[in-house]
This record gives C-alpha cells, sequence and structure tokens, in this order.
C-alpha cells in the first residue's frame, strides 16, 4: 500500500481531516497539534478524535503524524522555554493517546550557543519526564537541516538522543528528505548508501515516516527551503526513486511542499503515477 499525504489544517476538527485527505487523494495526512507559532490549542473533543478512528479503520489509511508547534525548543539555554517544550509536549501526547499508533514529530531543538552535548541533555530530561511505558503513540525525532545551532543535522546525534532515552521502545525518526539533502546527505545517486548508513547509526526499524519535499538549495546547503516536487535541486527523477525504495515503500510519505490544497491533491496524483 502507498501511503501518501499531506499537511492539513486542524481548524475543522480531526474527523474533517480524515475526509479532507480522501477528498484530495490522500491516506494518509500530517497536522499541527496546535498554532505552530505558538502555544494556544483549541479544546479537545474525544468523541471527534474516536469518529477520526473509525473512519481511518473503514477507508484503510496508514499511520497519521502530528507535528509539534515550531516554538517547542526542549534545547533551549531559557528556563521558560524549557517549561514550555515540557507542557506542550505531554499535553499533546496526552490528547494522541486517543488516536492509537499514531506518531508524534518534533525538531529536536536548537541549543543556541550552549553546544550539542547539553543541548541533548535537555531534550533527554523532556523525553524521560513525558513519556512512558505502554504509550500508544510513537515519538518522532525529524532529521534537520543543520541550520544555525540545530541539533539532529546527522544521524549520530539522533543516535546519542535515542540511546539516552528511557522509553526508546516508543522513539523513533522522521526523514524529511529536503532536510537531509540539505544537511550534506545524498538522497539522489547515493540514496542506497544514505539509508545504509541510517540503518548502520540509528537502525531502519527507527525509520516510521517520511517528510516528502524537493529542496530550493543544492545538496549540502544547510538552509530548508522546501520546494514543490520535482521543482528542486532533489528532482523528480529521484524522489520516484526514494517512494519506490525496498526500506520506504511502505512508509507514510507526508508533503510539506509549499501548496494549497489543490497544488497538494497534484503532487499526490503525480507520485501516485510514479509508484511502481
Amino acid at each position: 500500500m502507498f501511503y501518501i499525504g499531506c499537511h492539513l489544517s486542524s481548524s475543522g476538527g480531526y474527523l474533517a481531516m480524515g475526509k479532507q485527505a480522501s477528498e484530495i487523494g490522500a491516506n494518509t495526512f500530517q497536522f499541527f497539534t496546535r498554532n505552530p507559532r505558538g502555544g494556544a490549542v483549541k479544546k479537545f473533543d474525544p468523541d471527534d478524535a474516536a469518529a477520526l478512528v473509525s473512519y481511518m479503520k473503514e477507508h484503510d489509511f496508514g499511520k497519521i503524524v502530528a507535528h509539534a508547534p515550531y516554538t517547542l525548543n526542549p534545547a533551549s539555554a531559557e528556563a521558560k522555554t524549557r517549561e514550555f517544550a515540557d507542557m506542550v509536549f505531554a499535553d499533546d501526547i496526552a490528547i494522541l493517546e486517543h488516536i492509537p499508533g499514531s506518531l508524534y514529530n518534533f525538531h529536536p531543538g536548537s541549543h543556541v550557543g550552549q553546544g550539542v552535548d547539553v543541548g541533548i541533555k535537555y531534550i533527554l530530561e523532556m523525553l524521560n519526564k513525558n513519556m512512558f511505558s505502554g504509550m500508544k503513540t510513537t515519538v518522532l525525532l525529524e532529521t534537520m537541516s543543520g541550520k544555525g545551532s540545530e541539533i539532529g543535522a546527522t544521524f549520530e546525534e539522533l543516535r546519542t538522543i535515542i540511546d539516552g532515552c528511557e522509553y526508546k521502545e516508543h522513539l523513533g525518526v522522521c526523514l524529511d528528505t529536503c532536510h537531509i539533502s540539505d544537511g550534506g546527505y545524498d538522497v539522489g545517486d547515493g540514496l542506497d548508501e544514505t539509508l545504509e548508513e541510517f540503518d548502520k547509526v540509528i537502525g531502519l526499524k527507527r525509520l516510521h515516516a517520511i517528510h516528502l519535499n524537493d529542496s530550493k538549495n543544492p545538496q549540502g546547503s544547510h538552509k530548508d527551503r522546501h520546494e514543490k516536487i520535482g521543482k528542486g535541486f532533489i528532482g523528480l527523477e529521484n524522489i520516484e526513486r526514494i517512494i519506490n525504495h525496498k526500506y520506504l515503500a511502505d512508509l507514510p510519505f507526508e508533503l510539506e511542499t509549499p501548496n494549497e490544497l489543490e497544488g497538494y491533491a497534484a503532487e499526490i496524483e503525480l507520485l501516485k503515477g510514479l509508484r511502481k
């Protein structure tokens, strides 16, 4: 099964997102758990979440991805920022437990000059405080582009976080194609080698989702600017290779390209045509 979707607005509720995904030809989707640039969140409706779970079963959906807000930075030097990250993380996980099997993706954070080791220590404090045995949600560390003081631009940094997590059985990785290309990894002719390195350092069993994006910048640029599928430096031929790769093909692919719904629908149709 090819699980392909895009980022949708959660303003209409959970079931509405499921129906909207179907309307544009998707069978998975991603959404922000709250205001991506702030912390505001609408009141949670468990009945709406239950309705989405039923809809997904009826329509053969793959796992969906909830994305933490960009303001979540557990690696921050500021105690207030880390306390906010704790609060958001705990609240979001509590909500997602009502949608069993869902994936919760977050940017590991920026150490803002403290150094990677200190930043990772703070990230682990958040994870070990708020994750728990038997949780139904899988938490995903997103691969980053290495812009500024971002943590997670190398597979080794992500591995260090995983190794320090007390609940690593519930921790995995979301691979962003734009980010890792911008971070210096080859997702073109060297895709096999990149995935072999991922497997060696982290383990492919921990790869749970793909953010499928082209890039406005060449490999190694450390810029993080997404482009529409086939319009950037990764290119359509390499995107086709990615969605059909034996190690990736069964994962949920989430588009984060600069599009509105009509554009996402067109990209989903295009990608379905490239699927072998």
